[in-house]
């Protein structure tokens, strides 16, 4: 039988919240480190002193940021030459450098299809929440004053509304099943078409086009460097006047000041977001306005969704360690 330090290092960044029984029995197959996390210059100095030495694989969860700061040029750099993998607990992975990991022989993973369902619920939530103005109402009732003094304005039945969603991934084809329940019609914009079969008969439009057409946009993209600030002042000028916008995706990927400016003018009628440009910060015109309805990041905020994606984490590692491949490489890296 084999000594436990014959076996690959497994470095836990964060913490496990449900899967612990599929965890500890990675320790079949790999020796599990699960440090102590406090600062990103204290890991840093640990990455530097070899204490992280002879690691093949991280498994790092959304959360560890706040210990180890992002996963950027910077850190990349200090982790031990060992690591070939890390396997990232969320479908979006701004926070990961993948470019800084692909020149250093990393591979990263996501978790890419298990979020659709948990986050697209939340979409729909804030599209008929935001259609209908129903913060308005429910600050209102909660001041005392019933539906507000004065009433707010009449909301907007979502039936026969056109719904653009920008970013017509695995989230956004999700949505498109449940709007279609409540009879809206669904256009989209991808960087390229999808096929007849995964669009699901949606109209592929272009960009300029979804902006001036749409009468609710959702915003269903990945964070990175062509997609920040992709809805800005000039895009909300094409828009249609008293459209209504829902972001599930990433805060950046829409200028908030730029929001801002738009909501006063009218231009747009009312938002519904789980994503902000600083988060836990949130731009205080936001939270000013009762057009707003804001969600603190809860897009997959579920025992059933958050315990699956723990699960799909450490299946990529144990795939990872058994048989040199990730069950599920980041797009970037589909080549490597």
């Amino acid at each position: 039988m084999s000594s436990s330090s014959s076996k690959p290092k497994v470095l836990l960044l964060g913490d496990i919240d449900h899967a612990h029984n599929e965890w500890k029995g990675l320790s079949d197959v790999a020796e599990l480190v699960e440090p102590k996390l406090t600062n990103r210059a204290d890991f840093l100095k640990q990455c530097k002193d070899g204490t992280f030495d002879g690691v093949v694989a991280v498994y790092r969860t959304f959360g560890s940021a706040q210990y180890t700061g992002l996963f950027d040029k910077e850190l990349v750099s200090s982790l031990p030459s060992s690591l070939r993998y890390v396997s990232h607990n969320g479908a979006g992975y701004d926070q990961v450098d993948v470019h800084a990991c692909t020149d250093k022989g990393i591979r990263v993973s996501n978790v890419p299809t298990i979020v659709d369902d948990a986050t697209a619920d939340v979409n729909m939530f804030l599209i008929l929440g935001a259609l209908r103005g129903f913060n308005a109402g429910m600050i209102g009732l909660r001041e005392g004053k019933w539906r507000g003094s004065p009433s707010p304005p009449l909301g907007h039945d979502p039936e026969g509304k056109t719904l653009g969603i920008l970013g017509m991934g695995g989230i956004g084809r999700n949505l498109k099943k449940k709007v279609e329940a409540f009879g809206m019609k669904v256009q989209y914009h991808n960087r390229r078409p999808l096929s007849e079969e995964l669009s699901g008969g949606a109209k592929y439009v272009s960009f300029d086009e979804l902006l001036s057409t749409s009468d609710v946009i959702s915003l269903n993209l990945p964070l990175n460097k062509n997609t920040r600030h992709i809805i800005s002042t000039k895009e909300f000028e094409k828009m249609k006047t008293g459209v209504v916008i829902v972001n599930t995706a990433r805060g950046a990927v829409m200028d908030e000041d730029a929001l801002v400016k738009a909501l006063d003018k009218g231009l747009v009628w009312s938002v519904g977001l789980d994503v902000y440009e600083e988060e836990p910060k949130v731009h205080p015109g936001l939270i000013a306005n009762p057009h707003v309805m804001l969600v603190p990041h809860m897009g997959t905020w579920t025992v059933e969704t958050q315990a699956a994606m723990e699960r799909f984490v450490i299946e990529n590692i144990r795939s990872a360690v058994t048989t040199g491949k990730l069950k599920s490489p980041v797009p970037e890296q589909a080549d490597m």
